[in-house]
């Protein structure tokens, strides 16, 4: 029994021994990092970050100890949240990290309002030090004040300006009467389920060198390399009553809503919202839903929606020079790039091209329709009639787009079967696209002016 015991004790000392390890005292011994600057992003002030991590490795045969981790500069310090292996706190002494092991550092921050339109950059070098010597993270945010709306009815005339963002909290009504007019760059940032409800009349001064945008307000990536830009149902969407009119919206970008652009009863022989240049995309449902009301486009693009790009039921309509097309990434596309419906519609489209996953048109045959396409590409094989004139069937664009990669990019390459194959009498003169480009005498087809050679 007595040597069993001393068989016993002499196996847990051995076993103990090898769990333990021998922490270095030399200077030489430093840990490895991720990454040497975490980038939280560009936030806004007064609203709390996502939280974003680096690694802490030890690379050596011997443990290390981080004798001190913090900020070093302490007027900037207490803007930052930090977590050092899910341990909370602002100051850290004698971490340890064992031989050929790692550590999780998690940051999160909230910069207070800094009373500029400019955005306010901060480097806040975070130090660790062992052994004596001190090594460096820095973590780079850069703050922007907006102005934030929550709930707000405009019942007078308003202009915004590029100066500052808009954040809408909850929702921004146009009421009826008003008219909301959005100077070259503005910007208006969403949160979850807020909307933008027009009563009155809203009109979008967007410029190729400065449009307007509206997005939902998070920011950085939803995982790996997939950015929230890509992530439709940010927000609700826009919506036009039917006490709204004269609404125009010249380069507009608007994305990752779930609703789209709705128009409900909008009773006018004109069309009572009017787009030019405009990119709308990535919608959870439709890009644009109309009922009872008349739209009217000049080289726009209409992207990415599981329900379907367009919606008509009723209504005048005609889409000059645009692009329907439709990758959406994450759910199955059930509807088609635009659905005629409703006995008391008429629709042209010309010079447009219509391309990508799921069907096209709906309903399948529209013989008898006041529903004409003229000098426009199609992706289904057919021929033309009185419904489809002087069309390309059967045809690739040839877009830059590349699904897997998250590129959706509808401008034209090189080979394309869309480049000259516009009928200038469509478009006005001077007329350009989205990046100012003109539309010269031998015009293309779709949203965007063919470019060779693009850089991606």
């Amino acid at each position: 029994m007595h040597r069993f015991i001393i068989g016993i004790t002499a196996a847990i000392i051995f076993l103990t021994s090898c769990i333990e390890d021998d922490f270095s005292t030399s200077p030489s011994h430093q840990p490895d990092y991720s990454t040497d600057t975490l980038r939280i992003g560009d936030v806004f002030t007064a609203q709390g970050t996502p939280t974003r991590n680096f690694i802490v490795y030890n690379r050596n045969s011997k443990g290390i100890v981080i004798s001190s981790i913090k900020f070093r500069d302490q007027a900037t310090s207490g803007y930052f949240r930090v977590n050092v292996d899910g341990v909370p706190g602002k100051e850290f002494n004698n971490v340890e990290i064992r031989a050929k092991d790692s550590i999780y550092v998690l940051v999160e921050a909230t910069i207070p309002e800094n009373g500029f339109d400019a955005p306010r950059v901060i480097d806040a070098p975070l130090d660790f030090t062992v052994n004596g010597v001190t090594s460096t993270v820095v973590i780079n945010i850069s703050g922007r004040d907006v102005n934030r709306i929550n709930g707000e009815t405009l019942t007078t005339d308003t202009r915004f300006t590029s100066a500052r963002p808009y954040l809408i909290t909850d929702s921004l009504v146009v009421g009826p009467g008003a008219t909301l007019t959005l100077e070259p760059g503005t910007m208006l940032y969403f949160h979850d389920k807020a909307s933008l409800k027009v009563r009155g009349t809203l009109i979008a001064d967007g410029t190729s060198e400065a449009p307007v945008n509206f997005t939902g307000d998070r920011t950085g990536n939803v995982v790996g390399g997939i950015p929230y830009e890509l992530m439709s149902g940010q927000w609700d969407g826009v919506r036009f009553y039917e006490t709204s009119r004269g609404n125009k919206l010249s380069y507009l970008s608007m994305r990752n809503s779930t609703s789209g652009i709705t128009l409900d009863s909008i009773p006018s022989d004109n069309a009572e919202l009017t787009l030019t240049n405009c990119r709308l995309r990535n919608t959870k449902s439709t890009v644009i839903s109309s009922r009872h009301s008349s739209v009217e486009a000049f080289g726009c693009e209409f992207a990415e929606a599981p329900a379907g790009v367009i919606y008509l039921h009723g209504g005048n309509h005609r889409f000059v020079n645009c692009t329907f097309s439709n990758y959406y990434l994450f759910a199955a596309i059930t509807g088609p790039l635009i659905h005629f419906d409703g006995e008391e519609i008429t629709a042209e489209v010309d010079n447009s091209i219509l391309y990508g996953l799921g069907s096209m048109i709906k309903p399948d045959k529209i013989e008898g329709m006041p529903v004409t396409f003229r000098n426009s590409l199609l992706k289904p094989a057919g021929s033309d009639d009185d419904n489809f004139i002087d069309c390309i069937w059967d045809a690739d664009p040839m877009f830059y787009t590349v699904r897997e990669d998250y590129i959706f990019d509808y401008r034209l390459r090189d080979t394309s079967p869309a480049i000259g194959a516009a009928n200038p009498a469509f478009i006005p003169s001077a007329a350009t696209d989205f990046y100012g480009t003109p539309r010269g005498n031998t015009p293309d087809l779709g949203a965007y002016v063919y470019v060779p050679a693009i850089n991606q």
